[in-house]
């Protein structure tokens, strides 16, 4: 605001200092935080910037108007959590492999490195287990010689043009006999299969939405497994 840029506040309580600070701003209106591990803040705050975005888009004629339909299809998306939420059982099993474990490292690449850090966040605010998300591309620098045959290495790998690069990480990974579970959109992947130790997916979307599902259902309930 020194500067004369407008700023934008996106927050869940009016008259918080964020939204008294800000020319203008969102109300996320998601309600209060019941719970340390406030999945529902994270959710709307990604939704809200989400369609921020896209109206941003179509004000500017750079996008059209049947791609923010496909953008806003609710009841393609509704039915797509109610699909991972079906496979809470076999998450379940995943989860329960590695609730002893003593350390996490969650790993993504571009949109999916905040996501990352956001999982790694909630598994110690719920179990209490030391996690660290890390940006894939810079995992050498530090996390990687942490790495043994105990420890999980949570991989955020969606089908898009970070692919190629992030399965360099996780061959790094597995030459140090790190387990590997997997979380991703790309069924029937003979690669992803002969890498992982387990599997986790999602359903196709666009890569904006991957980054709501990977974290919101499929991480989320592995999680909230491991603290039990």
């Amino acid at each position: 605001m020194i500067h004369g840029a407008i700023t934008i506040g996106i927050c869940n309580v009016p008259g918080s200092s964020v939204s008294r600070e800000t020319n203008c701003g969102v109300f996320t209106r998601c309600g209060h935080e019941v719970g340390v591990a406030s999945t529902k803040a994270f959710t709307a705050q990604i939704s809200v910037l989400y369609l921020l975005a896209l109206k941003l888009a179509d004000s500017n004629d750079t996008i059209s108007k049947a791609s923010i339909k496909r953008h806003l299809d609710y009841n393609e998306s509704v039915n797509k959590i109610k699909n991972i939420l079906k496979k809470e059982n076999e998450i379940k099993k995943i989860a329960l492999k590695y609730k002893n474990a003593n350390d996490f490292l969650y790993l993504g690449r571009g949109l999916n490195f905040p996501v990352a850090l956001e999982g790694a966040l909630k598994l110690k605010e719920i179990s209490y287990i030391h996690a660290e998300g890390y940006p894939a591309a810079e995992m050498k620098h530090g996390p990687i010689a942490l790495v043994d045959k105990d420890m999980p290495n949570v991989f955020i790998v969606p089908k898009d043009k970070t692919y190629e690069k992030i399965i360099s990480n996780i061959e790094e990974i597995k030459s140090r006999k790190g387990k590997i579970i997997i979380i991703t959109d790309s069924k029937n992947d003979k690669i992803l299969k002969d890498l992982a130790n387990d599997l986790i997916y999602v359903p196709k979307t666009n890569h904006y939405m991957f980054c709501y599902f990977s974290f919101n259902c499929s991480s989320v309930i592995c999680l909230l497994y491991c603290s039990r």
